[in-house]
């Protein structure tokens, strides 16, 4: 999965918030790409839990 495939996951969903990061992970459909990421790219790991920080993706230039 690439970065704008995240991204895009990620800003399907309303409410960010108010959710824990496995919550998050979760309702974006990302549970198992982060998952594997942690044992392979531990940096892809790392920028998927900043995506999933961000209020407004549209904002962010990346």
């Amino acid at each position: 999965m690439t970065e704008q495939q995240i991204i895009k996951a990620i800003s399907k969903v309303d409410g960010l918030g108010g959710m824990t990061v496995n919550e998050r992970l979760y309702v974006c459909g990302l549970m198992d790409e982060f998952d594997k990421a942690i044992i392979v790219d531990k940096n892809k790991a790392k920028k998927i839990l900043e995506l999933l920080a961000l209020t407004n993706l549209q904002s962010k230039k990346l």
